[in-house]
Formats: structure tokens, sequence, C-alpha cells
């Protein structure tokens, strides 16, 4: 099985070329400046060079406040750009795994999103994924779309990494306590990736195609989050961490978040029998491996 991932420096590329390589998987990452997703002709080549057996969609505009102010940029990546790689792909009989987000819905309520549920995205970078999704189901070609939700890694900028940082600089954070999910590891995203990989390469994939939710298990606000890091860097570092629990009202930004990104996981279990881990396991092991580095290279 040889796996083309679009896209190289983004956090789910780079999870997925780690853990490719720890499972013995094929797994090339294209991106720039070898790869202008945003060029179908160069897209289309690398798909005939390559010749992979399944490919991968890491690459997406994800700056969401920035989309607010850029929708064209937002949609030419988010949308036109993954129509396009969705028709060259069904037009090879290549099967495509696209990752998406809980953006795609309004965010409301208090239940886990299900995969039938009604979209409503509250902003340009939701609309633009959702855009996204629909270019992939009109192309008519073997899909997966992969929504998930709170994204994070050892890799690039995120949530942990910058509650890390406020730790060690500030001694404390003001974290937002109405936004509920379940932050979910880029590495737990890849190894899902190859399970659905392999599943596709080893059967017909009649019956596989359509869409699925994948986040961690259980639910939390950005502040319990906080908590928890701040409760491993304590130990670890032996100081007290300030946390100020705070309504989103009091950190205003130009895209509107949703309230409730919880991720319905049922389906992805049944289907690939994927199992979540809770997010407090995941969240822990990023923490004490990030901790572990800084220590490292001192």
């Amino acid at each position: 099985m040889k796996l083309l991932c679009i896209g190289k420096s983004g956090q789910v590329a780079k999870a997925l070329a780690e853990r490719s390589a720890v499972a013995g998987v094929d797994c090339v990452c294209l991106g720039r400046p070898e790869l202008d997703v945003l060029r179908g002709d160069q897209v289309a080549a690398a798909l005939d060079r390559e010749a992979p057996t399944l490919v991968v969609n890491a690459a997406a505009y994800t700056n969401v406040d920035g989309a607010e102010n850029d929708r064209g940029a937002a949609y030419a990546l988010n949308a036109d750009a993954v129509g396009t790689l969705a028709e060259l792909c069904a037009a090879r009989d290549l099967p495509l795994i696209h990752l998406s987000t809980d953006y795609v819905f309004d965010g409301s309520g208090e239940t886990p999103w299900r995969e039938t549920d009604p979209t409503g995205p509250r902003n340009v970078y939701g609309a633009s994924k959702l855009a996204g999704e629909e270019t992939i189901r009109a192309a008519g070609g073997t899909h997966v779309i992969l929504r998930t939700s709170w994204v994070y890694s050892p890799f690039g900028g995120n949530f942990i990494k910058t509650m890390l940082r406020l730790a060690r600089e500030q001694a404390g954070a003001s974290v937002v306590d109405n936004q509920f999910g379940s932050p979910t590891s880029a590495l737990e995203i890849a190894d899902t990736i190859l399970a659905i990989a392999a599943r596709i390469a080893r059967q017909s994939t009649a019956g596989l195609s359509g869409t699925y939710h994948y986040s961690a298990a259980g639910f939390a606000s950005w502040a319990d989050v906080a908590a928890l890091i701040f409760e491993i860097y304590e130990q670890r570092r032996g100081c007290k961490i300030k946390l100020k629990r705070i309504p989103s009202s009091d950190y205003p930004t130009p895209a509107e978040r949703p309230r409730n990104s919880r991720l319905n996981t049922d389906k992805i279990t049944e289907t690939f029998g994927v199992v979540p881990q809770d997010w407090r396991l995941t969240v822990k092991q990023t923490v004490e491996r990030l901790l572990d580095e800084k220590e490292d290279s001192r």
C-alpha cells in the first residue's frame, strides 16, 4: 500500500509521515514548493508519477480568523482545489480521504453532532470546508470525508504549545470555559487514516464511501484542557500555574467559534473498528513529549 498525502507542513501531514514510518507504510507527503495544490496540472502530474493506492488530502487554509477577511483564499484552497483533486482522483479510480471539521455545523446545543445532522457554518472557514465536502461528493469517486475537531500535536502551532508557553513565560492564562469539544491528537488522526486506508486497500470499497466523524473520547471546555496541561506542567516543574476561566465574550475573535464542537463517533467505530482514546490520555502524552523534548534541547 502506498499513500500520497497532499500537504506536508500541517499537523496531520507531519503526524501521518511519522506514523506511516513506524507502521512500515510507504507514504509520500507533497506540498509547496514541489507541489502547488492550486495548480490542477501539478496535482495530476503528481498522481500519475507517484501512482498511489490511496490519496489523503491534508492541505487546507486553516487560519480561521484570517478567512473572514480573505474569503477568496479560503475558498480557493478549501473548496476549489479540493474539487479539482476529487475529480482527478475519481478519473483515476483512486480513493480519497479528506480532512474536514466540526465547523461545518452551527455549534448550537449540547448533543454531539452526527454525520447526518444539518450543517450550518457560522464563519467563512467552516463554509469553505463545507463547500469542499460538497465538491468531493459531486465528483462521484470513492471517498472518506473525515471530520475532526480541536486538533493538536507535537508539531507546528496549537493550543497545547500555546498553554505551555504561557505557563513558562507568564505562569498562567485566561482561557475560555464555555466552548466544548474533544481535543484530538493529530497522531491519533493519522492512525485512524492508516486504519481506513488499510481497510480500503484490502477489500472492496463498496459501502465505505461517505462522511465520518473522528475525535477523542470525552468532552471538555478549553479551560478544562488548559487545567490538565498546567497540572502536568506543575508536576514536572514544581511550580504553580494560575488558570482564570472566562466566557468567550471576554475573548472576542473576528470569526465566531462554535460553542458545541462535540462529535458523535459511533459510525467510524462501527464501520472501521476505530475506537477513540480518552482526550486526557492523548493530551498527557503530547504534553509529556513536548516537555521531554524541551529538556533534551537544553
